[in-house]
């Protein structure tokens, strides 16, 4: 049997309700912003639609499942576990973050098909800013999104390894490594030279198809598969590396990523993914 989850900052007793007349009982843990029901018999698709329908995050998560299942976390950067796309903050301060965002938001949306080519556009229109630039991003914009350093600090008690991997940039990533205690970060270089971007990237670009395997290639230099890892993003260029987790979750994501993801989170912070593992 399986256990439903219904989360939300502030869950209603309306939509407690509706779920309690779908499973047919009340719900065996309730707090402010979750309720737990186990051994249901519910189809997964009408707990997305009451979801989407009730504005909480539904769930189906099989019965008995733990954090202990994994042995690694993944995680994309850019509104995933910050809360900003970087590359669109640089931009603003060449006084280009509406023509970048709107790149940024295609290629996310999967609308773009040259991945790669996007990217390069986008950083095309950094040229000539000081690199001091990159650390009052860091410094003035960044931030974690809600929930991140709770979900990472219980992912490592549960003896999890953690991954960034991103299409963002390592001035950020490897930061956000330190700030967070994460193992390992991979993304792009941005070129520098005279203290100042050059408009190029250096060495391969992190794609969805790179994403990928890296993911595959951290599992195996740990050795493990990587049905055993959980995979967090938001963006069509996540989609290869989700494909092959065990749990894939789309954290306030495009809906090209939703519908191919096992759960999704688009109303609660990232903590909310440690409810799918308590009993």
């Amino acid at each position: 049997m399986s256990r439903l989850i219904v989360q939300h900052p502030r869950l209603s007793e309306e939509a407690v309700a509706a779920f309690s007349a779908a499973v047919g009982t009340v719900p065996a843990h309730r707090t402010m912003s979750l309720a737990r029901w186990h051994d249901v018999a519910i189809d997964g698709e009408q707990v997305t639609q009451m979801g989407q329908a009730l504005g909480v995050d539904a769930e189906i998560v099989a019965a008995g499942l733990r954090a202990e299942d994994f042995r690694l976390a993944v995680f994309d950067m850019d509104s995933t576990l910050i809360t900003i796309e970087c590359v669109d903050e640089i931009a603003d301060f060449a006084g280009r973050k509406a023509e970048v965002s709107a790149i940024t938001e295609a290629a996310m949306r999967g609308e773009i098909a040259d991945y790669d080519e996007s990217l390069r556009r986008r950083v095309a229109l950094l040229a000539g800013l000081p690199s001091q630039t990159l650390d009052q991003v860091w410094t003035e914009r960044v931030r974690l999104s809600p929930g991140a350093d709770t979900l990472i600090a219980g992912l490592k008690q549960a003896g999890l390894r953690t991954l960034v991997v991103s299409g963002g940039f390592t001035y950020f990533t490897e930061r956000l490594k330190t700030r967070l205690g994460l193992d390992w970060a991979r993304s792009n270089v941005l070129e520098i030279i005279d203290d100042r971007l050059t408009g190029k990237l250096l060495g391969p670009i992190v794609n969805a198809q790179l994403k990928r395997r890296i993911v595959e290639q951290v599992c195996s230099q740990i050795g493990i598969s990587p049905a055993q890892a959980i995979v967090v993003g938001d963006g069509a260029n996540d989609l290869q590396m989700m494909s092959i987790a065990g749990l894939s979750v789309a954290f306030h994501a495009k809906p090209v990523v939703r519908n191919e993801t096992t759960h999704a989170i688009n109303q609660c912070g990232l903590d909310a993914i440690l409810n799918y593992f308590a009993d």
